[in-house]
């Protein structure tokens, strides 16, 4: 079935710099969209950024600006650069695929980041 495996993740300094990778066992083609979700400890599942078949975009508000996502079709693979992390940024971040009514349909492992003051 579909595997999604997200890599990237780790100890960052805040305002530094990390790049999340998801790669994907079949075309992203596939998937009416791609996107990017966060928890934290105690917090809920939240969305971070999508991208649809067409390239088109979304971000959570308070993340546009800083997180750009993006994709590389050829490799079935979508991306999370995160840019001047906060420790508020600390989280699990999980790679999901094929949005439904209820959402996405598929999930990665996670890959967790870190942010230190």
């Amino acid at each position: 079935q579909v595997q999604l495996v997200e890599s990237g993740g780790g100890l960052v300094q805040a305002g530094g710099s990390l790049r999340l990778s998801c790669a994907a066992s079949r075309s992203i083609f596939e998937f009416n969209r791609m996107g990017w979700f966060r928890q934290a400890p105690g917090k809920q599942r939240d969305l971070v950024a999508s991208i649809s078949s067409s390239g088109d975009t979304n971000y959570r508000d308070s993340l546009k600006g800083r997180f750009t996502i993006s994709r590389d079709n050829a490799k079935n693979t979508v991306y999370l650069q995160m840019n001047s992390l906060n420790p508020e940024d600390t989280a699990v971040y999980y790679c999901a695929a094929g949005w439904r009514v209820g959402g996405p349909e598929y999930w990665g492992q996670g890959t967790q980041v870190t942010v230190s003051s």
